[in-house]
C-alpha cells in the first residue's frame, strides 16, 4: 500500500541516518564516497525503465541517501536538512498519490481531467525531488555541491551533479507521459460523477509550500552552517 510505501521512504531513514550522523568522524571518505556515488547513478539508472510509481520512487530514495551520505563527514548538518527536505516532499507525494489513488504513470494522465490541482500538486513535488530551480529540492543539492567544491572535491561534484540529471530525468518523463501525449479529448475519464470525499486533504497544501516555496530561505542555511 502507498501509506506503507510512505513509511519505509522516510521513517525508516531517520535511525540509519542518525547512526551515520554520530559516527560519522570514525567513516572512511573513500568508502562513503564510493558508497555515495555507486548509490546515486544505481538510483538514477535503475528508476529509468519503471512504470509504476512506488518503484520509481524507491529508486528515488536510493538516489538521495547518496547525496546525504557524501556530505556526511564534510558537513553533517546539510546531512540532516537533506533529509528533512526530502521526507516532506516524499510525504507530499505519497499523501497526493494516496489521495487520488495513483500508483501508475497511466493513471496521472486521467487524473488531469479529475483533480487539476491535484495533478499539479503531483508534478510540483517530482520536479521538487528531481532538484529542478526554482522548487524547494534545489537547495540541499545546491548547498552539497557547494561544500564539495569549497573542499576541492570538484570530480565528485560534478558526478553527482550529473547523476541528478538521471532522476530529473524520469520526473520530467512522467509529467511529458501524462500531459504532453495524451489524447486531448479522454472521452473515458473526461466527466465524473462527483463523490463525497473521505480522505483528509488538510496537510497537503502546507506540506506541498514546505516541499516545493522554500528556496528563497537557502541564505538562512548558508548563515547557519
Amino acid at each position: 500500500p502507498l501509506l506503507s510505501g510512505m513509511v519505509l521512504l522516510t521513517w525508516q531513514k531517520v535511525a540509519p541516518t542518525s547512526l551515520l550522523y554520530q559516527i560519522s568522524p570514525s567513516l572512511n571518505m573513500k568508502i562513503l564516497t564510493t558508497l555515495a556515488i555507486a548509490s546515486t547513478l544505481l538510483g538514477g539508472w535503475g528508476g529509468l525503465n519503471q512504470t509504476h510509481l512506488r518503484k520509481i520512487l524507491a529508486y528515488s530514495s536510493i538516489a538521495h541517501v547518496g547525496w546525504m551520505t557524501i556530505i556526511i563527514l564534510i558537513n553533517p548538518t546539510m546531512t540532516l536538512v537533506n533529509l528533512l527536505i526530502y521526507i516532506f516532499s516524499t510525504l507530499t507525494l505519497f499523501l497526493a498519490l494516496n489521495l487520488s489513488s495513483t500508483t501508475k504513470i497511466k493513471s496521472i494522465s486521467n487524473l488531469w481531467t479529475k483533480s487539476t490541482p491535484m495533478t499539479i500538486i503531483i508534478f510540483l513535488t517530482l520536479l521538487s525531488l528531481g532538484g529542478l530551480p526554482p522548487l524547494t529540492g534545489f537547495m540541499p543539492k545546491w548547498l552539497i555541491l557547494q561544500e564539495l567544491v569549497a573542499h576541492k572535491n570538484v570530480l565528485m561534484a560534478t558526478l553527482m551533479a550529473l547523476s541528478a540529471l538521471l532522476n530529473l530525468f524520469f520526473y520530467m518523463r512522467i509529467i511529458y507521459a501524462t500531459t504532453l501525449t495524451m489524447y486531448p479529448t479522454s472521452n473515458n475519464s473526461k466527466f465524473q460523477w462527483l463523490k463525497p470525499q473521505t480522505k483528509t486533504i488538510n496537510i497537503i497544501p502546507s506540506l506541498t509550500i514546505i516541499s516545493s516555496l522554500l528556496l528563497p530561505i537557502t541564505p538562512i542555511f548558508i548563515i547557519l552552517n
